[in-house]
């Protein structure tokens, strides 16, 4: 069977048989038992798991199940079902993480009567793991965002939530016409949260940006308040933030101390369509 993937290595088209890839210059790569391949050459690794570890997936997997973010999968859904129009849309992923978001447009796309082929790219081989068992007949690959394996003009919709931004490389991907879907929290996410982690809380930056290849379509806003009530839930959230990284010790423990919180939640989905 024909992959939507191309060979890392040569750039080549991968067939996909059991239990692995090959391309026609004889590179081939195993699809772990778990579903998902890798497809990310060992001299552009930085580390020898990169990407989140398996607690961190597992903390926010419990999370998005429990249903916190449906909001924002709801309107991302509702945003492709409106501006793709193909029939059978080949849909990537960027930064797929455990698949939460890439599930949920699969199953849009085809409970509106398309028949999409999905991919999702993610450097967690934890994380992908979760997404391959989500969609069994996707495919899913360790793989830099900078250099994705897909072929020039193959992909109908990229979709980029909290994850790192390749815009020439989405460019280079999409078919004209194509469509980018780009998710970014806007400036009073998790304002409430901010109040208690820092002693003097900043907006988020919230400006739109265009990129070379796109016309802007527009944004979709996603507005509401969330209320937190598991301990393991508040800091499952903190955890998924990139304020885990910088924040001081005394409030990380301010936080950890909280038994509920309630806070705003906004995300923006920017829309692009590729020239």
């Amino acid at each position: 069977m024909e992959s939507l993937f191309c060979c890392p290595l040569c750039l080549g088209n991968l067939e996909r048989s059991e239990g692995r890839y090959h391309c026609s210059s004889g590179h081939s790569f195993d699809v772990a038992s778990a579903g998902y391949t890798h497809l990310l050459p060992a001299n552009r690794k930085h580390s020898k798991n990169p990407g989140d570890d398996k607690e961190m997936v597992a903390a926010r997997a419990a999370f998005l199940e429990r249903g916190h973010y449906a909001p924002l999968l709801s309107a991302l859904c509702a945003a492709v079902l409106d501006q793709v129009t193909a029939s059978s849309p080949v849909l990537l992923d960027s930064g797929c993480g455990e698949g939460y978001y890439t599930a949920g447009l699969h199953n849009a796309l085809t409970h509106s009567g398309r028949q999409p082929r999905t991919a999702g790219i993610d450097i967690s081989k934890f994380a992908l793991r979760r997404a391959a068992k989500r969609i069994p007949q996707g495919e899913f690959a360790v793989a830099s965002v900078y250099r994705l394996p897909l072929a020039a003009r193959s992909v109908d919709l990229v979709t980029n939530i909290f994850s790192p931004l390749a815009a020439e490389e989405f460019a280079r991907v999409l078919r004209p016409g194509g469509l980018f879907c780009y998710v970014v929290p806007s400036a009073r996410h998790l304002w409430e949260m901010k109040e208690i982690l820092y002693p003097v809380p900043y907006e988020n930056p919230v400006k739109r940006e265009d990129y070379p290849g796109f016309d802007w379509v527009g944004a979709e806003q996603v507005r509401y308040g969330l209320h937190l009530d598991r301990p393991e839930d508040i800091m499952a959230l903190f955890r998924m933030t990139p304020y885990a990284w910088k924040t001081p010790r005394e409030g990380i423990e301010r936080l950890s101390s909280l038994s509920q919180i309630d806070t705003q939640i906004g995300f923006d989905i920017h829309l692009y369509r590729r020239e």
